[in-house]
């Protein structure tokens, strides 16, 4: 009897921590949303509400640590059991960059709201909606181990770094011929690589899906097609 409540005393303590996964899950959601909802709008106080509201996540982040240790330094679990805790454990620090990363989108979106709209916005929040998608399908998987679901997450990140270079590139267009416009398109450039950033970390957790249901790390090439690095426009 004893040996069956130690058991599931761990049960529980391995259910708390994918609760507190899902938890940080849900709020990168919706600041996510909440950011580009502010950037489409212009709307300053929703930019103000996604930029305070990230220390929560900071703080889930601190207690899935708190509870990672202490079942790896008193259970000293093994196989499928140390991949959740070590899957946790990444899926916490991906969740909590995205935060990171949908709060500067917020904090670019205040200077904005300040200059003349340019038309290269509205391509930057289809962008952001790809990212929406790809964080809630890839929580989704998690949550269900669904290893198929996540490797469709994963595939998706090229279309996402398609977008982001045709972005990259209409916004050096813009700035060359109209050089007013480079204050306002150096912020959207800023979003845009944070929202690419997004997608790769939701990739990235899409891969720590298929860790904890096969038991190794994806051994293909991920799919990249972000070239901006190589772009060049022509004056």
């Amino acid at each position: 009897m004893a040996s069956d409540h130690i058991v599931k005393s761990f049960d529980d303590q391995l259910k708390r921590l994918e609760n507190l996964i899902a938890e940080m899950g849900g709020l990168a959601e919706v600041q996510l949303a909440g950011a580009i909802e502010a950037m489409g709008k212009r709307d300053l106080e929703r930019a103000a509400d996604v930029t305070a509201s990230d220390q929560r996540i900071d703080d889930l982040e601190a207690l899935v640590d708190q509870e990672a240790i202490a079942l790896l330094a008193l259970r000293q679990p093994m196989a499928k059991d140390l991949r959740e805790i070590v899957g946790a454990l990444k899926a916490a620090s991906m969740l909590e960059r995205i935060g990171d990363y949908a709060k500067n989108v917020a904090k670019r979106t205040a200077a904005l709201v300040e200059m003349q709209p340019v038309p290269s916005a509205q391509t930057v929040l289809r962008l952001g909606i790809l990212a929406q998608e790809m964080i809630k399908d890839v929580l989704d998987a998690y949550i269900a181990r669904d290893a198929d679901k996540a490797d469709l997450v994963r595939q998706r990140d090229k279309e996402l770094d398609a977008l982001y270079t045709s972005i990259f590139r209409e916004l050096l267009t813009y700035m060359m011929e109209d050089p007013r416009s480079i204050t306002a398109c150096t912020h959207l450039l800023f979003i845009a690589k944070n929202i690419e950033r997004i997608g790769d970390h939701a990739t990235n957790i899409a891969e720590v899906v298929g860790f904890l249901v096969y038991g190794r790390n994806a051994t293909d090439q991920r799919p990249k097609e972000d070239v901006s690095s190589f772009t060049v426009v022509q004056s």
